[in-house]
């Protein structure tokens, strides 16, 4: 097998990067944009003494759940990975993801539940992150996805898992910036203004928060007066804001944001309670999923008799406070200072008064205390928790943890560590967050 080859090969399943996997002669061979089931004609890209990664070069029978994609960007855009796989397939793949990932990583053979499915499959993403930049000749402003694997960057007219409103934002801005003298930014010469375009869409009312990310250390008089014309076009946009990120990275968002015009947040509903959400809150993009997820543990917290409950890695303290009212109290922990602020304004607009918050990390919020929690809610980000961190849940934890996790594999990790130290997994329950992608929530229960 060389670079460049074409092969014939059978699609045999997925990984847990949503690439199809084949096999030749034994040999492993990522496919990108094929549908377990698939015979078909590949060229290998990549090669490697363990695996190798190839393209589609045609489909010579289709699996009987390939379907055509419904957004015609789907093979370049590089977002939408399980488009071309029917929904009620995508979510059994999820499920395997999930199965396959706490069998082989943390050694579990537990018979994983079918996959919540997303209320809403599109128009279901309610936070979108352009990179922006500008063509060479033209000088075009450019806004959309990368192609998967790369920084080409793909103008993005219009999305289909994105509410309408977006495509109509984003078009505005590509066709009137150059007129307040903004220009797209450059990442090789690190020049250029207009980094990205962050929008956050309400759910529950509709109304929209834009984020303009820039090159610059302050606002000059054309991006003030192009903020202005964002507000003042679009009835349903709520506030823009500004984003400074003068450095060299791909961090999308710097901790400095400036509101020009309107308001710097939206409101968010999740079943009863009321969120405001700012240009870093850290929030689910899909509301109507998240709100199965925060049922799910709101339920599972019902079983105790008002419980106490640690909520780590809280964010605005979204758990704490929807299980706010079956608990007799809710310790909400988050190293975000703006989240707790957040989280704060949620407390008093709801009016709970149960929830303690500390904006601290997560380790040494509990080396800093002796209390003990019936139950503790984990949500990390994608690279899990620290053993530290989970020895010290294991330590102010009585009687249950319920661990909300976006990342199988680093889920899996964790999972085998706290059953290692005496914990038993009574529960899991996968949830189609991001629909057509390869990304899969999961909830697991463990009794301490």
């Amino acid at each position: 097998m060389n670079i460049n080859d074409e092969l014939d090969v059978k699609i045999e399943k997925i990984s847990n990067l949503g690439t199809g996997i084949a096999k030749v002669d034994g040999f492993v061979v990522f496919v990108e944009n094929a549908c377990p089931g698939d015979e078909v004609k590949i060229k290998i890209t990549k090669l490697t003494k363990n695996y190798a990664n190839a393209n589609v070069v045609e489909v010579l029978t289709p699996s009987q759940h390939r379907v055509e994609p419904f957004c015609p960007m789907q093979k370049v855009c590089g977002a939408c990975q399980f488009q071309l796989i029917d929904y009620d397939y995508q979510l059994a793949l999820k499920r395997q993801i999930v199965q396959d990932a706490l069998k082989t990583i943390g050694g579990f053979d537990i018979n994983v539940p079918k996959t919540i499915p997303s209320p809403e499959h599109r128009a279901y993403r309610h936070k979108i992150q352009y990179p922006v930049s500008q063509t060479k000749v033209s000088k075009r402003l450019l806004a959309g996805y990368y192609r998967s694997k790369s920084h080409e960057l793909v103008n993005i007219k219009h999305c289909p898992i994105q509410p309408e409103i977006c495509d109509r934002i984003v078009d505005f801005i590509r066709e009137n910036a150059s007129k307040y003298g903004i220009r797209g930014y450059d990442e090789k010469r690190h020049c250029g203004e207009l980094r990205h375009v962050v929008l956050r869409v309400s759910a529950y009312n509709k109304k929209v928060l834009v984020t303009l990310v820039i090159n610059a250390k302050k606002v000059s008089k054309g991006l003030n007066d192009f903020a202005s014309s964002i507000y003042k076009t679009f009835e349903d946009v709520e506030g823009v804001c500004v984003n400074f990120n003068s450095k060299q990275t791909n961090v999308i968002l710097s901790d400095k944001t400036e509101c020009l015009c309107g308001q710097d947040f939206i409101q968010e509903k999740i079943l009863d309670k009321i969120f405001k959400i700012g240009a870093n809150t850290f929030f689910q993009v899909n509301p109507k999923s998240a709100e199965n997820i925060f049922a799910y543990v709101k339920n599972e917290i019902k079983n105790f008799d008002a419980p106490s409950v640690l909520d780590a890695y809280a964010g605005i303290a979204a758990f704490g406070i929807v299980v706010s009212d079956v608990s007799s109290e809710v310790v909400s922990v988050e190293e975000n200072s703006e989240s707790i602020k957040n989280a704060s304004e949620a407390l008093k607009q709801n009016n709970i008064k149960n929830v303690e918050l500390h904006a601290m990390d997560t380790t040494k919020y509990l080396k800093s205390v002796k209390r003990k929690f019936d139950v503790t809610i984990l949500d990390p980000p994608r690279k899990g928790c620290t053993k530290e961190s989970l020895d010290e849940t294991l330590k102010h934890t009585k009687k249950e943890i319920i661990y909300v996790s976006c990342n199988p594999a680093t889920l899996a990790r964790d999972l085998k560590y706290l059953c290692e130290k005496g914990c038993k997994i009574k529960s899991v329950q996968p949830f189609d967050m991001f629909c057509h992608t390869y990304h899969v929530e999961t909830v697991v229960v463990l009794g301490v």
